[in-house]
């Protein structure tokens, strides 16, 4: 951002010294950092309804900052100088340092955050880089296509492609009793799972609720304490073969499994209060996300889920066990389809699609239906790049946990559970890989 700078004579006689290198500080107690960025966030909140996803510290805070009353370009100048601040910090052993530098990148994503409520228009592609540190990939029309063409080959029925996909969709389609069933089944097995491979603290727990008309599928709202709010948005289609993934994402081993493990091993643990806050638009949702999405694959390695499906869950909700082999087969040649939320947002953030040019490309390329893809356009409106968390991050993660742990299932559930229980650098796991983001394909 420009910045006005008024020439006065102490300036002037400051400007005319020879140019003397900084004296870092160094510092071994961050507390008094962490705090600020606390209530950085929370004031930020203040300006941006979903800034702040969740918040379990001093409810103080909270109401100072509702008093406060700052305004945006004050905050985005004090988070300008607390980042300076610890940029120029010297720590002194590598708990201290890990703790900075996770700092450092949680404010360079909220920074940018105050810019985009401000009014600053960036690239879908430079808000990703600069908020969620990734560069998104990119696919054309014919990566799809191709797709398409594998599923012509595969998927059984009379008609074009995507009339048999509307038909195969909608055999799954719940009704709101029997969402609760498998909600139900999904929830158990997840759970089951996750327990079975990591200890977690007693009285965790979360609610369920169904809810309406919101621009997502279902979210988890952690209350702290070990406690979730999960709501599932019954306006969007509910299908039997999404249940094992929703609960999976929201509950176990996702979202309410990620933010227990930090309450307790990071804010508990060490009393890194920083961490009572979690900033949806940052660094930190890519792991969420991403650690989100991958946990099924933990729960469901090889063809468990398939196996599930047939043998219990679609028997327990009424369906033809026969649709889980062809559902399964679906999924596995449909699941690049996934990047479409990625280059769907870019294209319409960006002005090169309107917003029906928008829902006309996500029926066709990934069979949504109208009211599907008008609520996909909700999202984008809402919460511009944060698709690429999903895919991009879940790619992120599980090539930290092939790299980490190999083929062994044990080995793979104890990287999984030591990357979202310790402080993480999103930018390193990153690094740490030798995925490209820029170059994904199939």
């Amino acid at each position: 951002m420009p910045v006005t700078i008024r020439a006065t004579l102490a300036l002037a006689m400051l400007l005319a010294l020879p140019a003397r290198a900084a004296e870092p500080s160094t510092a071994t107690d961050l507390d008094p950092y962490a705090e600020r960025f606390v209530r950085l966030v929370l004031a930020i909140g203040e300006h941006d309804t979903n800034m702040v996803d969740a918040y379990y510290g001093p409810a103080q805070w909270r109401e100072d900052a509702k008093a406060r009353k700052a305004s945006l370009e004050t905050l985005e100048k004090e988070a300008r100088q607390l980042a300076d601040e610890l940029a120029s910090l010297q720590t002194t052993n590598a708990d201290a340092e890990l703790r900075r530098r996770g700092l450092v990148e949680q404010l360079a994503s909220v920074r940018t955050r105050v810019e985009v409520v401000r009014g600053v228009k960036f690239t879908f592609d430079e808000e990703a880089r600069r908020i969620y540190g990734v560069q998104p990939p990119h696919h054309d029309d014919e990566f799809y296509r191709a797709i398409h063409r594998e599923l012509d080959a595969a998927l059984p029925g009379k008609g074009t492609l995507a009339e048999r996909m509307r038909v195969h969709r909608d055999k799954l389609i719940l009704s709101p009793r029997r969402l609760q069933a498998g909600l139900a089944a999904g929830l158990g097995v997840c759970r089951g799972a996750t327990l079975a491979h990591t200890a977690l603290p007693p009285g965790e727990s979360f609610r369920l609720e169904l809810v309406k008309n919101r621009p997502w599928g279902a979210y988890n709202w952690y209350q702290g304490g070990y406690q979730s709010l999960i709501q599932v948005n019954t306006s969007l289609p509910s299908r039997a073969n999404g249940m094992a993934g929703l609960m999976c994402h929201e509950g176990y081993p996702g979202h309410h499994v990620l933010n227990t493990l930090l309450e307790q091993k990071l804010v508990k643990g060490r009393r890194w209060v920083e961490y009572t806050v979690y900033p949806l638009y940052s660094a930190m949702s890519l792991l969420a996300e991403g650690s989100a999405d991958f946990g099924l694959e933990l729960v469901f390695p090889g063809d468990t889920r398939q196996r599930w499906e047939k043998g219990y869950l679609y028997p327990h909700v009424g369906l033809d066990p026969a649709l889980a082999d062809v559902a399964a087969r679906v999924r596995k040649l449909a699941d690049d389809l996934a990047y479409s939320g990625i280059d769907a947002a870019r294209a319409y953030l960006d002005g090169e699609r309107s917003a029906e040019q928008t829902i006309a490309w996500l029926q066709e390329f990934t069979f949504a239906t109208r009211d599907e893809a008008r609520r996909s356009i909700a999202f984008f409106d809402t919460y511009r790049s944060y698709v690429v968390n999903y895919r991009l991050g879940e790619d992120l993660v599980k090539q930290h946990v092939d790299m980490v742990a190999g083929a062994d299932a044990d080995a793979r559930w104890a990287a999984f559970v030591d990357l979202i229980s310790s402080p993480p650098i999103i930018s390193d796991l990153a690094r740490g890989t030798s995925f490209d983001p820029a170059n994904a394909a199939r």
